[in-house]
């Protein structure tokens, strides 16, 4: 299907017109600050070239959560802003998660989050279900979320406080030479401008800007440009299905999870659901040329709870698996998917690509004296400093966690049996909505090991028995 269908409007969280969404007072229990409204620390040092008659001039290429966010901070803080993205009605494959904390972080109304999902069900191979979800409070929710959606609601709050956005393709950009001098010139980048004037081809244009932010996803023509390496990245494979409201009931409030080598060797399965269907869709590294496979065993699984549904669009994206090996070059530096900030495990990308563009735009500002100073490597490598020492561990956690529980079926059954635990749910949620690391207690910690330990050694058995049996 093509992006051309229309989804009907859906109005169950929607507030009125009239009367904005009160999001502080329904999220008074969380605890994160309004990074929105916060001010700055102006830090540009005096070695700082001043600019003349002009602002600090930014590009951010890309317009989904990490362009967006990285565009809408240059642009409150005083940065001539520019956004290039090439699809504006752009619908990216994705499970479209977004924590409780990004809500109140980012200032999302709640009029674009299609579902409060407050149940889960994580499905083993064998089929054996596990409720998730029970230690949840009254007011915490996982937000669903369309990127369509978001991403354009995230573009055009940042053209409401200054940023250009650009319906272009972004093509290359002339990097200064080195030598005196280079420390302040331009960038030059070449793009393509779709203003529907010139007709589909489009019109060739350069701009020239001090800085550039690359926002521009797993393929990033960014990274390329500044030679950032190259990264393993995994298939996503998604279809939309509108199924028919007796079974969209089931799907409320709830998500679900489906773990085995049929859905996908190293991933995982999902029915998450939309305002008026669901997204069904699963991913793999190691085995790209299966993807479709996996997808029909997805299909498959769920069978029941979506029979007599309709294939409404059909999606499909990398999504990287590691941060590249450089993130940064002189003035130009990488966020979201460029920079390959997705997490092994539970895949999430949305919350830290908006998190990194915000990140790195702050670093900008800050650095420029709110656009009055050039800024340098120094400045953006704040950014990355920050980034890496708040979110570095939950990376490698979630990395170690998907290479012991994912590698087989009988892990696979240890995992699910081990999300039936009450405190492993509550540790897991606690992190999940507030993106903090949540101090557990001894006692607990200690009985979580030894339960771990015990599901791995039944597991290793399990897997022993099979194998007898595949000989």
């Amino acid at each position: 299907m093509t992006s051309s269908i229309a989804f009907k409007s859906f109005t169950g969280l929607r507030h009125s017109s009239a009367e904005p969404p009160k999001l502080h007072s329904q999220l008074h229990n969380i605890s994160p600050p309004n990074y929105c409204q916060r001010r700055l620390q102006i830090t540009a040092g005096i070695s700082s070239p001043k600019l003349q008659n002009r602002n600090l001039r930014v590009a951010v290429i890309g317009g989904g959560p990490a362009g967006g966010a990285a565009a809408e901070t240059l642009a409150k803080g005083g940065i001539e802003t520019y956004l290039i993205e090439r699809k504006l009605d752009n619908c990216k494959p994705c499970g479209g998660a977004i924590p409780l904390c990004m809500v109140g972080e980012f200032d999302l109304p709640l009029d674009i989050i299609d579902r409060k999902v407050t149940k889960m069900k994580m499905i083993s191979p064998s089929n054996i279900a596990v409720d998730i979800g029970q230690t949840l409070k009254p007011h915490e929710y996982i937000g669903m979320v369309r990127r369509e959606v978001l991403d354009s609601y995230l573009r055009e709050r940042a053209a409401s406080n200054g940023a250009n956005v650009i319906n272009g393709l972004f093509l290359k950009m002339d990097i200064p030479k080195g030598g005196r001098g280079s420390e302040t010139a331009p960038y030059v980048l070449h793009y393509t401008e779709y203003n529907g004037k010139v007709g589909g081809a489009g019109q060739k244009k350069t701009l020239e800007v001090d800085a550039v932010i690359g926002a521009d996803g797993a393929n990033s023509r960014v990274a390329k440009s500044i030679g950032a390496g190259d990264y393993d990245y995994a298939i996503a494979f998604q279809e939309r299905i509108r199924i028919p409201d007796d079974k969209m009931v089931y799907y409320e409030n709830l998500a679900e999870m489906y773990v085995g080598d049929d859905v996908s060797p190293d991933f995982y399965g999902w029915v998450f659901p939309k305002c008026d269907h669901v997204a069904v869709g699963t991913g793999t590294v190691t085995h790209k040329g299966d993807i479709k496979k996996f997808q029909l065993a997805t299909r498959n699984r769920a069978k029941d709870k979506i029979l007599g549904g309709k294939i409404i669009r059909v999606e499909a994206h990398p999504i990287p698996e590691h941060p590249r090996p450089r993130r940064l070059s002189d003035r130009v530096a990488l966020v979201g998917d460029a920079a390959g900030y997705v997490t092994k495990c539970s895949g999430e990308g949305i919350y830290f690509a908006a998190k990194s563009g915000r990140m790195c735009a702050e670093a900008i500002v800050e650095g420029s004296g709110n656009g009055k100073r050039m800024v340098d490597e120094s400045d953006l490598r704040k950014y990355l400093e920050k980034w890496d020492k708040t979110y570095w561990p939950t990376y490698k956690v979630l990395d170690v966690l998907q290479k012991v529980f994912y590698r087989s079926n009988p892990a696979r059954e240890a995992f699910v049996e081990m999300c039936a635990d009450e405190y492993v749910q509550k540790m897991t949620f606690d992190s999940y909505l507030y993106k903090k690391v949540v101090p557990g207690n001894p006692l607990d910690d200690l009985k979580l090991a030894f339960n771990t330990i015990g599901s791995l050694v039944r597991a290793n058995a399990l897997r022993k028995e099979m194998n007898k049996l595949s000989v």
